[in-house]
């Protein structure tokens, strides 16, 4: 990787590649979302032997480690709009790397347990199922925006960069934050 300036300005760096990587994208994307489908919809793929109630943190760290995704992509927007362009891939590293810890723990959890049913009523069952879908289709597309940008940025396609990260950071600061919500409306049924 190419060292940086964070006094250089971005318009000055040369596409490393022009490469998209799609193909590859798309694939492990359409993977990764079959995977979490099955994992809801076909008992098949789920574990059937004794779980101890210690696996009943995963869902709380599940939601720490949305916070800290929701916290470093904020960080990140904010080193982008200084120009602290280091700084920024940094910080958008760990909430890649706090998304991936999110997505095992998560995957972990509906393997190895019955999904959990929401037990609220009224409005709040009507609010909580509004989040909780919006959250899930928008987390859907997040698996495929999150790599395209990721790509485009590391290697300086900046101009394809600017136009993905307009969707993609406000879906997936969306998606990170309701995360955290969808488990405290649930965190009484678990």
């Amino acid at each position: 990787m190419a060292h940086l300036s964070d006094k250089k300005s971005v318009s000055t760096y040369k596409p490393k590649s022009n490469k998209n990587h799609t193909g590859l994208i798309i694939t492990v994307a359409v993977i990764a979302n079959i995977l979490i489908l099955l994992l809801f919809f076909a008992p098949f793929m789920s574990y059937h032997g004794k779980i101890s109630s210690s696996i009943y943190v995963l869902p709380k760290l599940n939601a720490v480690f949305n916070s800290f995704t929701f916290i470093f992509l904020v960080a990140a927007l904010l080193a982008v709009k200084q120009k602290k362009i280091n700084l920024h891939r940094g910080f958008i590293l760990a909430a890649c790397t706090s998304t991936a810890f999110f997505l095992l723990s998560y995957l972990s959890f509906h393997f190895l347990t019955p999904t959990p049913h929401y037990g609220g009523t009224g409005f709040v069952r009507s609010l909580y199922f509004f989040v909780l879908i919006t959250h899930s289709f928008l987390a859907a597309s997040v698996v495929f925006l999150v790599p395209f940008t990721i790509v485009w940025g590391w290697t300086f396609q900046i101009g394809k960069h600017k136009k993905i990260v307009r969707w993609t950071l406000p879906i997936w600061l969306y998606v990170s934050i309701t995360g955290v919500v969808v488990y405290l409306m649930m965190a009484p049924y678990y």
